[in-house]
Protein backbone atom coordinates (compact mmCIF):
# COMPACT_ATOMS: atom_id res chain seq x y z
CA UNK A 1 0.00 0.00 0.00
CA UNK A 2 1.54 3.48 -0.98
CA UNK A 3 2.07 6.20 1.79
CA UNK A 4 -0.68 8.35 0.00
CA UNK A 5 -3.54 5.85 0.42
CA UNK A 6 -2.44 4.82 4.11
CA UNK A 7 -2.94 8.59 4.46
CA UNK A 8 -6.05 8.21 3.39
CA UNK A 9 -7.75 5.84 5.03
CA UNK A 10 -5.97 7.07 8.47
CA UNK A 11 -7.55 10.80 7.42
CA UNK A 12 -11.11 9.59 6.70
CA UNK A 13 -10.69 12.12 3.93
CA UNK A 14 -10.46 10.78 -0.12
CA UNK A 15 -6.83 11.11 -1.50
CA UNK A 16 -6.48 13.67 -3.74
CA UNK A 17 -4.77 13.90 -7.28
CA UNK A 18 -3.70 16.82 -8.60
CA UNK A 19 -2.03 16.99 -12.10
CA UNK A 20 0.12 19.68 -13.16
CA UNK A 21 0.98 20.62 -9.67
CA UNK A 22 4.10 21.52 -10.19
CA UNK A 23 2.76 24.57 -12.66
CA UNK A 24 2.43 27.90 -12.01
CA UNK A 25 -0.31 27.40 -9.41
CA UNK A 26 -0.28 24.04 -8.32
CA UNK A 27 2.23 24.09 -5.22
CA UNK A 28 -0.50 26.23 -3.95
CA UNK A 29 -3.16 23.84 -4.71
CA UNK A 30 -1.75 21.15 -3.08
CA UNK A 31 -0.63 23.22 0.06
CA UNK A 32 -4.62 24.01 0.26
CA UNK A 33 -5.57 20.50 0.29
CA UNK A 34 -3.33 19.32 2.78
CA UNK A 35 -4.04 22.12 5.06
CA UNK A 36 -7.38 20.59 5.51
CA UNK A 37 -6.41 17.06 6.01
CA UNK A 38 -6.14 15.62 2.27
CA UNK A 39 -3.76 13.00 1.78
CA UNK A 40 -2.18 14.23 -2.00
CA UNK A 41 -0.78 12.63 -5.03
CA UNK A 42 0.20 14.86 -7.81
CA UNK A 43 1.02 13.92 -11.65
CA UNK A 44 3.05 16.24 -13.76
CA UNK A 45 5.19 16.52 -16.65
CA UNK A 46 8.10 17.83 -14.76
CA UNK A 47 9.55 16.99 -11.31
CA UNK A 48 8.02 19.26 -8.54
CA UNK A 49 9.61 22.69 -7.89
CA UNK A 50 13.14 23.34 -6.35
CA UNK A 51 12.71 24.36 -2.76
CA UNK A 52 10.82 21.71 0.31
CA UNK A 53 8.65 19.81 -1.21
CA UNK A 54 5.96 18.06 1.29
CA UNK A 55 7.28 14.49 2.50
CA UNK A 56 3.82 13.15 2.73
CA UNK A 57 2.78 13.99 -1.03
CA UNK A 58 3.30 11.69 -3.82
CA UNK A 59 4.91 13.41 -7.02
CA UNK A 60 4.48 10.99 -10.05
CA UNK A 61 6.17 11.89 -13.17
CA UNK A 62 4.05 11.44 -16.13
CA UNK A 63 1.66 12.90 -19.35
CA UNK A 64 -2.19 13.39 -18.67
CA UNK A 65 -2.24 12.06 -22.45
CA UNK A 66 -0.59 9.04 -21.56
CA UNK A 67 -3.39 6.34 -20.44
CA UNK A 68 -1.13 3.95 -18.47
CA UNK A 69 0.24 6.99 -16.23
CA UNK A 70 -2.78 8.60 -15.78
CA UNK A 71 -4.35 4.80 -15.04
CA UNK A 72 -1.79 4.16 -12.59
CA UNK A 73 -2.25 7.38 -10.77
CA UNK A 74 -5.65 7.10 -10.33
CA UNK A 75 -5.66 4.31 -8.71
CA UNK A 76 -7.17 4.77 -4.85
CA UNK A 77 -8.40 8.57 -5.77
CA UNK A 78 -11.52 9.85 -4.57
CA UNK A 79 -10.87 13.43 -6.53
CA UNK A 80 -9.51 14.43 -9.24
CA UNK A 81 -8.28 18.49 -9.39
CA UNK A 82 -7.09 18.56 -13.00
CA UNK A 83 -5.04 21.51 -13.59
CA UNK A 84 -2.32 19.98 -16.38
CA UNK A 85 -2.98 22.23 -19.92
CA UNK A 86 -1.15 23.79 -22.41
CA UNK A 87 -1.37 27.54 -21.35
CA UNK A 88 -2.79 30.98 -23.25
CA UNK A 89 0.25 32.45 -25.40
CA UNK A 90 -0.41 35.41 -27.10
CA UNK A 91 -0.72 35.33 -30.98
CA UNK A 92 0.60 31.42 -31.08
CA UNK A 93 1.74 29.96 -34.04
CA UNK A 94 -0.76 27.51 -36.18
CA UNK A 95 1.70 24.59 -35.58
CA UNK A 96 0.24 24.74 -31.89
CA UNK A 97 -3.39 24.23 -32.08
CA UNK A 98 -2.25 20.38 -32.50
CA UNK A 99 -0.52 20.80 -29.28
CA UNK A 100 -3.28 22.50 -27.61
CA UNK A 101 -5.77 19.44 -28.71
CA UNK A 102 -3.55 16.95 -27.97
CA UNK A 103 -2.47 18.45 -24.24
CA UNK A 104 -5.82 20.48 -23.03
CA UNK A 105 -8.62 17.89 -25.31
CA UNK A 106 -7.27 14.76 -25.10
CA UNK A 107 -5.67 14.92 -22.12
CA UNK A 108 -8.44 15.95 -20.17
CA UNK A 109 -10.45 13.05 -21.72
CA UNK A 110 -7.66 10.70 -20.79
CA UNK A 111 -7.82 11.78 -17.57
CA UNK A 112 -11.87 11.45 -17.26
CA UNK A 113 -11.73 8.16 -18.59
CA UNK A 114 -9.02 7.04 -16.02
CA UNK A 115 -11.56 8.59 -13.35
CA UNK A 116 -14.55 6.58 -14.29
CA UNK A 117 -12.69 3.76 -14.91
CA UNK A 118 -11.75 4.05 -11.14
CA UNK A 119 -14.83 4.93 -9.40
CA UNK A 120 -13.32 8.90 -9.04
CA UNK A 121 -16.33 10.81 -7.01
CA UNK A 122 -15.41 14.17 -8.35
CA UNK A 123 -13.17 15.52 -10.86
CA UNK A 124 -12.37 19.45 -10.47
CA UNK A 125 -11.59 20.71 -13.90
CA UNK A 126 -9.86 24.63 -14.17
CA UNK A 127 -11.06 26.26 -16.97
CA UNK A 128 -10.89 29.83 -17.99
CA UNK A 129 -13.24 32.83 -18.66
CA UNK A 130 -11.51 33.35 -21.85
CA UNK A 131 -14.20 30.78 -23.60
CA UNK A 132 -16.54 33.77 -23.22
CA UNK A 133 -14.51 35.83 -25.66
CA UNK A 134 -14.53 40.00 -24.91
CA UNK A 135 -17.68 41.04 -22.85
CA UNK A 136 -18.12 43.94 -24.83
CA UNK A 137 -19.56 46.35 -22.00
CA UNK A 138 -21.28 43.85 -20.60
CA UNK A 139 -20.95 41.78 -16.91
CA UNK A 140 -20.68 37.71 -18.20
CA UNK A 141 -22.12 35.84 -16.11
CA UNK A 142 -22.50 31.63 -16.49
CA UNK A 143 -25.26 31.64 -18.78
CA UNK A 144 -23.17 33.83 -21.34
CA UNK A 145 -22.37 32.02 -24.56
CA UNK A 146 -19.22 31.41 -25.25
CA UNK A 147 -17.45 32.87 -27.98
CA UNK A 148 -13.62 31.37 -27.71
CA UNK A 149 -11.51 33.30 -30.25
CA UNK A 150 -8.16 31.34 -29.39
CA UNK A 151 -6.88 27.84 -29.60
CA UNK A 152 -6.57 27.66 -25.91
CA UNK A 153 -9.89 29.03 -25.41
CA UNK A 154 -11.54 26.82 -27.44
CA UNK A 155 -9.96 23.69 -26.35
CA UNK A 156 -10.58 25.03 -22.78
CA UNK A 157 -14.73 24.60 -23.89
CA UNK A 158 -13.95 21.32 -25.52
CA UNK A 159 -13.06 19.86 -22.47
CA UNK A 160 -15.30 20.92 -20.17
CA UNK A 161 -17.72 19.35 -22.24
CA UNK A 162 -16.10 16.18 -21.62
CA UNK A 163 -15.55 17.12 -17.75
CA UNK A 164 -19.22 17.78 -17.62
CA UNK A 165 -20.66 14.84 -19.75
CA UNK A 166 -18.72 12.74 -17.04
CA UNK A 167 -21.35 10.03 -15.16
CA UNK A 168 -21.39 7.32 -13.03
CA UNK A 169 -23.22 4.05 -13.66
CA UNK A 170 -26.46 6.00 -11.50
CA UNK A 171 -26.35 8.96 -13.89
CA UNK A 172 -25.12 11.61 -11.43
CA UNK A 173 -22.08 14.03 -12.72
CA UNK A 174 -18.66 13.81 -11.55
CA UNK A 175 -17.13 17.04 -13.01
CA UNK A 176 -17.11 20.60 -11.93
CA UNK A 177 -15.48 23.18 -13.63
CA UNK A 178 -13.89 26.33 -12.48
CA UNK A 179 -13.59 29.36 -15.18
CA UNK A 180 -10.89 31.32 -13.26
CA UNK A 181 -10.43 34.74 -13.82
CA UNK A 182 -7.07 36.32 -14.88
CA UNK A 183 -4.80 34.55 -12.02
CA UNK A 184 -1.51 36.21 -10.50
CA UNK A 185 0.29 35.33 -7.92
CA UNK A 186 4.25 35.33 -7.01
CA UNK A 187 4.67 32.28 -10.06
CA UNK A 188 2.57 33.43 -12.34
CA UNK A 189 4.16 34.62 -15.49
CA UNK A 190 2.75 36.10 -18.68
CA UNK A 191 0.93 39.24 -19.13
CA UNK A 192 0.64 40.51 -15.63
CA UNK A 193 4.13 39.89 -15.03
CA UNK A 194 5.43 41.76 -18.13
CA UNK A 195 3.40 44.77 -16.96
CA UNK A 196 4.95 44.69 -13.56
CA UNK A 197 8.51 44.86 -15.07
CA UNK A 198 7.81 47.38 -17.61
CA UNK A 199 6.10 49.63 -14.70
CA UNK A 200 8.92 49.07 -12.53
CA UNK A 201 11.59 49.88 -15.28
CA UNK A 202 10.00 52.93 -16.22
CA UNK A 203 8.98 51.74 -19.37
CA UNK A 204 5.22 51.21 -20.03
CA UNK A 205 3.46 54.03 -21.63
CA UNK A 206 -0.99 53.24 -21.80
CA UNK A 207 -2.75 52.76 -24.96
CA UNK A 208 -6.10 53.38 -25.41
CA UNK A 209 -8.23 55.07 -23.17
CA UNK A 210 -7.66 52.69 -19.89
CA UNK A 211 -11.40 52.49 -18.90
CA UNK A 212 -11.00 48.66 -21.10
CA UNK A 213 -11.99 46.07 -17.78
CA UNK A 214 -10.59 43.21 -16.29
CA UNK A 215 -11.41 40.64 -14.08
CA UNK A 216 -8.75 39.25 -11.80
CA UNK A 217 -8.06 36.34 -8.94
CA UNK A 218 -4.96 35.69 -6.54
CA UNK A 219 -3.97 32.25 -6.61
CA UNK A 220 -4.29 31.92 -3.16
CA UNK A 221 -8.02 32.00 -3.65
CA UNK A 222 -8.07 29.79 -6.68
CA UNK A 223 -6.86 26.93 -4.44
CA UNK A 224 -9.04 27.48 -1.89
CA UNK A 225 -12.10 28.09 -4.79
CA UNK A 226 -11.03 24.03 -5.87
CA UNK A 227 -11.27 22.93 -2.45
CA UNK A 228 -14.49 24.10 -2.01
CA UNK A 229 -15.65 22.39 -5.42
CA UNK A 230 -14.25 19.56 -4.43
CA UNK A 231 -15.92 19.15 -1.28
CA UNK A 232 -19.66 20.79 -1.62
CA UNK A 233 -22.53 18.30 -2.97
CA UNK A 234 -24.40 21.46 -4.75
CA UNK A 235 -20.92 21.84 -7.65
CA UNK A 236 -21.02 18.44 -9.26
CA UNK A 237 -22.39 18.74 -12.56
CA UNK A 238 -21.82 22.54 -12.37
CA UNK A 239 -19.96 25.34 -14.10
CA UNK A 240 -18.79 28.30 -12.09
CA UNK A 241 -16.73 31.51 -12.56
CA UNK A 242 -14.34 32.40 -10.06
CA UNK A 243 -13.46 35.69 -9.54
CA UNK A 244 -12.15 38.31 -6.70
CA UNK A 245 -15.51 39.97 -6.59
CA UNK A 246 -14.93 43.08 -8.38
CA UNK A 247 -14.34 44.39 -11.81
CA UNK A 248 -11.30 46.29 -12.62
CA UNK A 249 -10.10 48.75 -15.21
CA UNK A 250 -6.67 48.49 -16.48
CA UNK A 251 -6.14 51.97 -15.73
CA UNK A 252 -7.08 51.03 -11.95
CA UNK A 253 -4.57 48.19 -12.25
CA UNK A 254 -1.90 50.14 -13.53
CA UNK A 255 -2.40 52.30 -10.80
CA UNK A 256 -2.21 49.65 -7.67
CA UNK A 257 0.60 48.13 -9.67
CA UNK A 258 2.35 51.61 -9.28
CA UNK A 259 1.03 52.28 -5.94
CA UNK A 260 3.06 48.93 -5.03
CA UNK A 261 5.87 49.93 -6.65
CA UNK A 262 6.25 53.49 -5.10
CA UNK A 263 6.26 54.52 -8.47
CA UNK A 264 4.11 57.23 -10.30
CA UNK A 265 1.36 56.05 -12.80
CA UNK A 266 2.72 56.77 -16.29
CA UNK A 267 1.49 60.25 -17.64
CA UNK A 268 1.46 59.55 -21.11
CA UNK A 269 -1.01 57.86 -23.24
CA UNK A 270 -0.59 56.56 -26.81
CA UNK A 271 -3.79 56.58 -28.98
CA UNK A 272 -5.40 53.15 -30.22
CA UNK A 273 -5.82 53.64 -33.38
CA UNK A 274 -2.34 54.77 -34.27
CA UNK A 275 -0.67 52.51 -32.65
CA UNK A 276 -2.57 49.27 -33.93
CA UNK A 277 -2.17 50.91 -37.24
CA UNK A 278 1.53 51.14 -36.66
CA UNK A 279 1.71 47.46 -35.22
CA UNK A 280 0.11 46.15 -38.82
CA UNK A 281 2.95 47.98 -40.46
CA UNK A 282 5.57 46.45 -38.34
CA UNK A 283 3.66 42.77 -38.94
CA UNK A 284 3.96 43.34 -42.32
CA UNK A 285 7.64 44.27 -42.80
CA UNK A 286 8.42 41.45 -40.26
CA UNK A 287 6.52 38.72 -42.44
CA UNK A 288 8.86 40.26 -45.54
CA UNK A 289 12.41 40.72 -43.78
CA UNK A 290 11.72 37.29 -41.74
CA UNK A 291 12.18 39.00 -38.58
CA UNK A 292 9.76 38.95 -35.30
CA UNK A 293 7.93 42.31 -34.64
CA UNK A 294 8.80 44.20 -31.65
CA UNK A 295 4.78 45.48 -31.24
CA UNK A 296 1.76 42.94 -32.73
CA UNK A 297 -1.69 43.85 -33.05
CA UNK A 298 -2.63 40.66 -31.20
CA UNK A 299 -0.67 42.28 -28.46
CA UNK A 300 -2.47 44.78 -28.56
CA UNK A 301 -6.10 43.60 -28.83
CA UNK A 302 -5.25 41.67 -25.66
CA UNK A 303 -4.25 44.53 -23.63
CA UNK A 304 -7.30 46.83 -25.08
CA UNK A 305 -10.09 44.05 -24.66
CA UNK A 306 -12.67 44.25 -22.03
CA UNK A 307 -13.28 41.17 -19.57
CA UNK A 308 -15.97 41.58 -16.80
CA UNK A 309 -17.15 38.52 -15.66
CA UNK A 310 -19.41 37.84 -12.90
CA UNK A 311 -18.33 35.30 -10.25
CA UNK A 312 -21.73 35.66 -7.56
CA UNK A 313 -22.99 32.32 -8.12
CA UNK A 314 -19.91 30.60 -6.94
CA UNK A 315 -20.15 32.77 -3.92
CA UNK A 316 -23.59 32.15 -3.39
CA UNK A 317 -24.28 28.66 -3.54
CA UNK A 318 -20.82 27.15 -2.63
CA UNK A 319 -19.76 29.58 0.08
CA UNK A 320 -16.61 30.90 -1.45
CA UNK A 321 -15.40 34.00 0.00
CA UNK A 322 -12.59 35.98 -1.95
CA UNK A 323 -9.97 36.91 0.77
CA UNK A 324 -7.70 38.81 -1.55
CA UNK A 325 -9.08 41.79 -3.66
CA UNK A 326 -6.95 44.25 -5.86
Amino acid sequence: MGLDVALAKLSNRPLVLVTGATGAVGPRVVEAFRAEGYPVRTLSADPPPAGPWPDDVEARIGDVTDPSAVGAAVQGVGVIVHLAALLHVVNPAPALQARYERVNVEGTSTVVEAALRAGVGRVVYFSTIAVYGPSVGRVLTEDAPPQPRTFYARTKLAAEKIVLEAREGDGRPIGTVLRFAAVYGPRIKGNYRRLVRSLARGRFVPVGSGENRRTLIYEGDVARAAFLAAEHPAASGRIFNVTDGRVHTVDAIIGALCAALDRRPPRLRLPLGPVRGLAGLLEKGAGICGFRPPLARAMIDTYTEDVAVDGGLFCRQIGFVPRYDL
